[in-house]
């Protein structure tokens, strides 16, 4: 039988229908839906050469009653479903021109749809051309064989669309976007999308999601929090749906002007909505119904902007805050800081208040080129460093006008930073002041049983910062064969590169320095850029050697090794030799006296880029206490361990120079 719409295929076809396949489709699957459909198929067959052969839609939904054909079919740009569920944002086909979308890429378009009436289950079938789109025809309906219903709708003649674009991850990708929340929010029910038997995974398109139940003035609500990998509209919503899951009103969330990919959606789902009413004036609390002004819709509404708040904080702290730090760090937009740890807690510093800065208003960093975004953390590191760090909140303000909410947090995470910066600093200096009483009993009060390899070398092996901060490890008590490979595997590993390792064939390469450490960094020369490659060799002796002739001569046996030794001799190179021992004698004096032009305590030769020193632990010692001084008094460290553990009854010997070794290493974990 022939139907009309009274209206021409011309009028249809200009009416805005889809212009892209993937939003033709989503039509035939959102009508599916919109027949209270828990699971759509798309199915389809190609020939050889890609072009369908076969290519249908199916629901399991309640099928076209043939008694309201009139209503639905029969007019265009109005649809029986707009007058049932006029508040509701899931029905899709609100106009009724969705089922016109199939003229995109076939000529024609048949329903076979399944309904029941009457107890029965029946059957009929509803077929449109593309060349005359303002008629449709009908079959007779009859008794159907089956119990279920549903509509499957085929499509003829295809030409616009092939089986790649189908199956392509584009495809899916958009169908994800398009029903993931819808899909999420009926996951209860089981509703799903197939592509020729293939469940779409639309889960790849939420990256976070939660469930929560609130209880407001005795009235249930379920609250579904999504956020999306990717954008999926052009604003962020609170949907507010009835106990049918219909969308009775929506407002858009406060989070939709900031610029930091947190893409988001809240469904709310509670009876609380069945009698909603849409009120102009938001502010007005209706006595008999509920709307917006509502005293419950309000604290609903509040609870909802807290949890988003609280959901964008942790979304920037564990998600963009990271990036964001990763990206100063490599367009240096961060200060350079030293190896030492200090200077590391001072980095850590920085970066932590960054962060927090960023979590509190992303504003602050947003939008910066990057000079001034060097000028913004350059100030903050400059006030973090003294006694002017709430002056951050000042720099801030004139970058970004803040809260009064804002800037008490702000000025709270201040405090906190502090507190923890110098928490980690006391720590880390007990720490050091603590090994350096220990390394004093074992070299004064328990010379006796203390010895080079088994106490200090493994002390000084963990805490070479004695000689220097920021020094990288090349070998503890190991032979120049081994020290050298060491060396350049560590030099050559800056330049992403691992050498093979080197044999040597010197009878020198079996000696053993203490402890070989270096550095590496960038000195500015008169000409170009240089790079300076810094090494130390300390050789450590029993607490109660003095330094002598001997000893001066085993260190100038390293330094002739190390200077005869190719691949270490480059003038971009310098090295230090350091003796270290109970005292020094008269001999090492009067290299003292012969190096005073130098001007560079300590030091006892000096060949090109080549120096030696010998340093008495009396020297470590207060060299250490010198720079730390300040710190150390006024933080009232206690001393001497030695008298603590007589104290204690601990008796003096070798058994007591393990013990205490063993602990500074565990200290120095």
């Amino acid at each position: 039988m022939k139907h009309s719409t009274k209206i021409t295929s011309k009028g249809i076809t200009g009416s805005g229908l889809p212009t892209d396949y993937k939003k033709a489709v989503a039509e035939y699957i959102w009508n599916g839906f919109d027949a209270k459909a828990s699971e759509i198929r798309i199915n389809f067959k190609s020939n050889v050469f890609g072009y369908l052969d076969e290519f249908s839609i199916i629901d399991n939904g309640e099928g076209i009653d043939m008694s309201t054909l009139s209503d639905t079919f029969g007019k265009f740009m109005v649809s029986r479903k707009m007058n049932s569920y006029s508040n509701t944002g899931f029905v899709k086909g609100k106009k009724g021109k969705g089922r016109y979308s199939f003229s995109l890429f076939a000529d024609r378009a048949i329903w076979d749809t399944f309904y029941k009436a009457e107890g029965n289950v029946l059957n009929y079938k509803i077929t449109i051309n593309k060349e005359t789109a303002e008629d449709y025809y009908t079959d007779d309906t009859i008794i159907a064989n089956a119990e279920s219903t549903g509509t499957k709708v085929s499509f003829y003649d295809i030409d616009g669309i092939v089986d790649d674009q189908l199956e392509s991850e584009e495809f899916k990708s958009f169908l994800s976007n398009e029903f993931g929340w819808f899909l999420y929010l009926n996951n209860e029910h089981n509703f799903n999308i197939y592509i020729n038997d293939e469940r779409l995974e639309f889960e790849t398109v939420i990256a976070d999601s939660e469930l929560i139940e609130d209880i407001i003035d005795d009235v249930a609500f379920k609250i579904v929090f999504l956020r999306w990998e990717h954008k999926i509209g052009d604003k962020y919503y609170f949907y507010f749906l009835n106990s049918e899951m219909k969308e009775q009103y929506r407002k858009h969330t406060s989070f939709n002007n900031k610029p930091i990919d947190f893409h988001h959606s809240i469904y709310i789902q509670s009876k609380y909505f069945d009698d909603f009413q849409i009120s102009k004036n938001e502010n007005q609390e209706v006595i008999q119904g509920k709307n917006q002004g509502h005293s419950t819709f309000k604290t609903l509404l509040a609870n909802l902007n807290s949890l988003v708040e609280e959901k964008q904080k942790l979304f920037i702290k564990y998600e963009k805050a990271n990036s964001l730090i990763d990206k100063f760090n490599k367009e240096n937009i961060l200060p350079s800081f030293k190896e030492s740890k200090y200077e590391q807690y001072r980095k850590k510093d920085l970066e932590n208040v960054i962060k927090e800065l960023y979590i509190i208003q992303p504003k602050i960093f947003q939008n910066l080129k990057k000079e001034q975004s060097k000028t913004v953390v350059g100030f903050l590191n400059l006030l973090l460093d003294s006694e002017q760090r709430e002056h951050v909140l000042d720099i801030v303000e004139n970058v970004v006008k803040l809260s009064d909410e804002e800037r008490k947090e702000l000025a709270d995470t201040l405090k906190k930073s502090e507190l923890k910066h110098i928490t980690e600093l006391v720590k880390f200096l007990k720490n050091r002041f603590e090994i350096v009483e220990i390394i004093k009993a074992l070299v004064y009060e328990l010379n006796t049983f203390t010895n080079e390899r088994e106490h200090i070398q493994k002390i000084i092996e963990e805490n070479y910062w004695l000689f220097g901060e920021q020094y990288h490890m090349v070998s503890a008590d190991k032979n120049f064969e081994v020290a050298v490979n060491n060396y350049l595997a560590f030099m050559e590993e800056n330049n992403n590169t691992k050498p093979a390792f080197e044999r040597l064939d010197k009878t020198e390469k079996k000696k053993r320095p203490d402890i070989f450490v270096c550095r590496k960094f960038d000195k500015i020369g008169v000409d170009a850029d240089e790079v300076i490659e810094e090494n130390i060799i300390v050789e450590l002796k029993r607490p109660n050697v003095v330094i002598g002739k001997t000893q001066f001569s085993q260190i100038e046996d390293y330094l002739n090794f190390i200077s005869n030794e190719p691949k270490f001799n480059s003038q971009l190179r310098s090295w230090k030799f350091i003796l270290v021992g109970h005292k020094v004698d008269d001999f090492i004096k009067g290299y003292y006296t012969n190096q005073k032009e130098k001007n560079k305590r300590f030091l006892i030769q000096s060949i090109n880029n080549y120096e030696i020193y010998a340093m008495t632990w009396d020297d470590i010692f207060r060299i250490f206490e010198i720079r730390h001084n300040h710190l150390i008094k006024k933080l009232e460290f206690k001393s001497s361990i030695i008298d603590e553990l007589k104290a204690r009854g601990i008796r003096i010997s070798k058994e007591l120079s393990n013990e205490l070794t063993a602990s500074a290493l565990k200290i120095a974990q």
